[in-house]
């Protein structure tokens, strides 16, 4: 526990851990192949979206309503509901796992699997 000057009391929170506690848990409920395609793909159109409204509405709104169909027909490929359903953090998880996914692809990050051993 930690505290601070008024004598409050905080549980420690271990980020790395809680981090690979939830990429686990988001890797258990992306397992089919086609799913993890759709979210592949939905999520970079849904990231490119978000900045993409300052300049052209028409376009984002696009990119953001077909990278979320994407989203939602690999879940129904996998046959359960995104986690995010359950909790919000979990709209960051799927970004923070494709990021992860892309520095394992090009050498900059280390697998998970060679991490474990």
């Amino acid at each position: 526990m930690t505290g601070d000057d008024r004598g409050l009391r905080f549980p420690e929170v271990n980020i790395g851990k809680m981090s690979e506690s939830l990429i686990d848990n988001y890797k258990a409920r992306h397992r089919h192949p086609l799913n993890r395609l759709s979210h592949s793909i939905g999520i970079p159109m849904i990231a490119v979206s978000l900045p993409l409204f300052f300049f052209s509405w028409r376009w984002a709104l696009a990119l953001f309503v077909v990278g979320w169909v994407f989203q939602f027909v690999g879940h129904a490929i996998e046959g359960n509901q995104p986690a995010f359903l359950s909790h919000p953090i979990h709209l960051l998880v799927g970004p923070w796992w494709l990021v992860r996914r892309v520095a394992e692809a090009v050498g900059l990050m280390r697998s998970t699997q060679n991490r474990e051993r």
